[in-house]
This record gives structure tokens, C-alpha cells and sequence, in this order.
């Protein structure tokens, strides 16, 4: 007897970066149909511009402009909630047009007047924890971004620093940060990385992606960070640690079992 389904969880998934509208479109159609298998709402992710590459000559995406109109194509066309990071306070209104979410990057989760920028757009903020704080430090960006206006504010777990090219997860983060906002979300394949360790580009291990989402659930992680992709290998950005796009549905219906 199968298990009964939680659609409280949420899950967010979708290409690290945004490469073309055929990208966009693929993933988004996949997205659409696991809602339909499982009665989720996964919200699709995507970056219009990535910008802490670990080189220069790395690429970064279309730009906001660019990028913004692609995401709002796929919010009309297939209803999919949208959430992307921003890097600077002066694109966060234009985001907050198009975006359901707006999400603060880890390097720069205690800048100030981006989340403040973020907060009052009246979108959901996504903070993520920094690679050199723990789960307890994250009360600080969250009470900067509620006494900036927002009425709602998730925290996301990626990871901490281990020496020099590497993260290791302390899941005990997640309870830790469940004390203070509500929704605590895993990212499952940022916490796989290795940072700057590849010649000039960020290594990772993908096949420990569904082990980082189980271990998360035990701890009590109330939703789930994906960056998948058709063919990951052959991906612009974060390639190493993206999820086979054909893999998500069964990892997405084994977490949202009660």
C-alpha cells in the first residue's frame, strides 16, 4: 500500500543557469507533468546571470533583462511558480515582477541592502545559509528581512566550508533554523559541490544528491532544492552536481510520502 502523499513540501528545481528557452522548456514540461503524477507544486528555478563563476571566462546566463522575459514566458505558459537569486539590491523590484521567490545567495546572505531590497518587494524570501555560518547565525538576515517587510521568509541549508574545496553538511542545521522560520529547505545539490576545485570551475559528486535529500527529511527539512538538468554533463554551469532530470520524479514521490 502506497504511502500517503505530503503537498505541504516544497520543492524547487530546475536549471542552475539559464542557457536557452529549448532548456527552459524541457525542464519545465517535466515539471508539469511529475505536479500532475504526484499533485506537487514544484516551483521552477533558474538563474538569469551567475554571478560568482569561479572564473571570468565562465558564463553566466542571458542577463536580467533577457532572463526575466524568458521566466515570465514560463510562468504564463505553464503556471509554474518561479524563483531565482539576485545579486544586487537595484534588481529586485524588476525580479519581484516575475518571481514567486526571491532568493538570496549564501556569499551574500548578511548583505544588508539586498535583503531589505528583497523584503520589500512583499515576494517570499529564500535566504541561504553562508558556507561559514551555522544555522543558529541565520536568526540575523531573517530579522533583517522581517523588519524590512516580508511576510515570508524560508531559510535553505547548502553546506559549510571543510578546508579548501570541499563542504561538508552538519544536518543537525536544520532543526537548528526550523526554531526560527518555518520552511527549511535542503539544497541537495549545492551541498555536493567542491567549491573552485576543478581547474578553474566548481567539481561536485551528483550521486550523492538523493542520500543529502533523505538525510535532510530525517532531520526535518520541510522542502527540497534541486538544480537538475536533461543532460547535466553538458551543462553551462554547475554541471558536476545537477540531477539527471529523469531522475527527479522518483527522488521527488520518496520525500513527499508521509
Amino acid at each position: 500500500m502506497q504511502g500517503k502523499m505530503n503537498n505541504k513540501t516544497t520543492i524547487i528545481a530546475g536549471p542552475c543557469v539559464i542557457e536557452s528557452a529549448e532548456l527552459l522548456d524541457t525542464v519545465a514540461r517535466k515539471l508539469v507533468e511529475i505536479n500532475a503524477k504526484l499533485g506537487t507544486d514544484i516551483i521552477f528555478k533558474a538563474s538569469f546571470d551567475k554571478a560568482n563563476r569561479t572564473s571570468i571566462h565562465s558564463f553566466r546566463g542571458p542577463g536580467m533583462e533577457r532572463g526575466l522575459q524568458m521566466l515570465a514566458d514560463i510562468r504564463e505558459r505553464f503556471g509554474l511558480r518561479i524563483l531565482t537569486d539576485i545579486h544586487e539590491s537595484c534588481q529586485a523590484q524588476a525580479v519581484g515582477e516575475v518571481c514567486d521567490v526571491i532568493q538570496i545567495p549564501a556569499f551574500l546572505c548578511r548583505q544588508t541592502d539586498l535583503l531589505i531590497a528583497a523584503a520589500k518587494t512583499g515576494r517570499t524570501v529564500n535566504i541561504k545559509k553562508a558556507q561559514f555560518l551555522s544555522g543558529q547565525d541565520m536568526r540575523y538576515p531573517v530579522e533583517k528581512a522581517r523588519d524590512a517587510g516580508a511576510k515570508e521568509v524560508w531559510l535553505t541549508e547548502r553546506g559549510n566550508m571543510l578546508g579548501y574545496n570541499n563542504l561538508v553538511v552538519d544536518f543537525r542545521n536544520i532543526p537548528d533554523m526550523l526554531e526560527i522560520v518555518p520552511t527549511v529547505i535542503m539544497d541537495c545539490t549545492h551541498s555536493v559541490q567542491r567549491p573552485g576545485g576543478n581547474n578553474g570551475k566548481t567539481g561536485g559528486d551528483r550521486r550523492f544528491v538523493p542520500q543529502m535529500a533523505l538525510a535532510a527529511k530525517a532531520f526535518g527539512a520541510t522542502g527540497y532544492f534541486f538544480e537538475v538538468h536533461p543532460d547535466p554533463d553538458k551543462g553551462l554551469s554547475d554541471a558536476a552536481n545537477m540531477l539527471e532530470l529523469d531522475k527527479l520524479e522518483a527522488l521527488v514521490e520518496k520525500l513527499t510520502k508521509d
